[in-house]
């Protein structure tokens, strides 16, 4: 795996490095340097030679620093002239960059590679409202993946089903959307339908090159039904409640697996774990979806190991007994 140093001035570093663990998880053979006032060049330098040490000899290095130019970048580039073969840097830091840099360690195993890689994700995260600020750019021509994606013979492929109160955040729109790589995320739900506000916000937090729908769940069951002209069509549905995806599911929708992310706690619901909140409905639906062979994929991020779905509800159930017994 590709060692990441994450390097800057003052405690920028350590803060984006959370910041990342938050969106992505917590990740292997990640270090963060800071460049603190009272500290001089000399300082920076150990610093950085004290964070490569922590990865293995053999290991590519990848230096995210924030300033060209920069004493965090100086002191990486001295470094760094004795390496280039297997080590880069790019400045100009940010969070998008950060996410990418760790997805791309997925697939990825050279530092080079990745560094080339994740500049147009750095770039793409900076955007402005309103809209009509963000410089316009010249038309692209349509790739053959992107024509061969409309009209296609074929059906959806549907990458990720997952149940999540927030709907679109960091967490899909980085994580999620990295890991599946699908071509649109469509949000089914009645409630978020008939918002025009939230539509059109979860449109806007659509990550660059994938589209985003949102949908009433009779429109989802419509479009599995009939969905011939999706061919190469790589769908991740968003469900806000179990609820949403019992109904998909038994009006067609083929799912397998759905993954559980969160569930919003309200007045009347237990919390069997820091991010799942149940009430009765919610436990009984969840039986009636597991009766329909639907499986559970409990986690927030890819990186998290599974939590087991039966030992959640049990508690769950346990303490709405509990509850409703006082």
């Amino acid at each position: 795996m590709v060692g990441i140093v994450i390097a800057s001035h003052g405690e920028f570093a350590k803060g984006i490095m959370q910041s990342g663990s938050m969106i992505f998880g917590e990740q292997e053979k990640v270090q963060a340097v800071t460049f603190m006032p009272n500290e001089g060049p000399d300082d920076l330098k150990a610093h950085l030679e004290a964070a490569v040490a922590t990865f293995d000899a053999d290991d590519d290095v990848l230096f995210l620093v924030d300033l060209w130019g920069g004493s965090p970048f100086n002191q990486a580039n001295g470094l760094f002239e004795a390496h280039k073969d297997k080590w880069a840097i790019v400045t100009g830091l940010n969070l998008p960059m950060l996410i990418e840099a760790y997805a791309s360690r997925l697939s990825m195993t050279s530092a080079h590679e990745i560094a080339a890689h994740i500049i147009d994700e750095a770039k793409a995260g900076v955007r402005v409202k309103p809209e009509e600020l963000q410089p316009k750019e010249a038309p692209k021509a349509e790739t053959t993946q992107t024509a061969s994606n409309s009209g296609t013979p074929g059906k959806f492929k549907y990458v990720l089903a997952r149940i999540d109160s927030r709907l679109l955040h960091g967490q899909v729109a980085t994580t999620w959307s990295k890991t599946t790589n699908p071509t649109r995320i469509i949000v089914v739900s009645d409630n978020v339908a008939k918002d025009e506000l939230r539509t059109n916000l979860i449109k806007q937090a659509a990550p660059s090159g994938i589209k985003a729908h949102v949908v009433p769940v009779d429109q989802m069951i419509k479009l599995a039904k009939d969905d011939q002209h999706f061919g190469k069509e790589r769908a991740l549905l968003l469900f806000e409640t179990p609820q949403d995806a019992l109904r998909a599911v038994e009006g067609g929708v083929p799912l397998e697996t759905i993954n559980v992310g969160s569930m919003a706690h309200s007045t009347g619901k237990v919390q069997p774990n820091t991010v799942l909140a149940f009430d009765q409905d919610d436990i009984d639906t969840f039986e009636k979806l597991k009766a329909k062979g639907i499986k559970f994929d409990v986690r927030k991020v890819p990186s998290d190991s599974k939590g087991n779905m039966d030992s959640i509800l049990k508690k769950a159930q346990a303490e709405l007994d509990k509850q409703n017994n006082k």
